[in-house]
């Protein structure tokens, strides 16, 4: 008696596992449309976040360079002096 009882366990268990897996399936199917319509808006996004990206590192380097040249000015005599001493 136990052992029909686990074998109807065992067969239930097996009944859910491939439902699960066919729910899975079915759901992926399902939302390729959706995914493939993401495609070119994620594109978009990511196309926007590099060109924000590539942006600030332009905008750092040029308040950076004026300021390495204005502090070589002031460091320049100084730098002089230390040589000839």
């Amino acid at each position: 008696m136990f052992t029909l009882l686990a074998l109807f366990a065992a067969l239930f268990f097996g009944a859910i596992v491939v439902a699960a897996v066919a729910l899975k399936f079915t759901l992926k199917l399902v939302l390729l449309p959706l995914k493939l319509l993401f495609i070119p808006f994620f594109l978009l996004f990511v196309l926007v976040k590099v060109i924000l990206l590539v942006t600030a590192g332009v905008v750092i380097a040029a308040l950076l360079i004026p300021l390495a040249i204005i502090l070589g000015l002031v460091v320049l005599p100084f730098v002089i002096a230390a040589a000839t001493a």
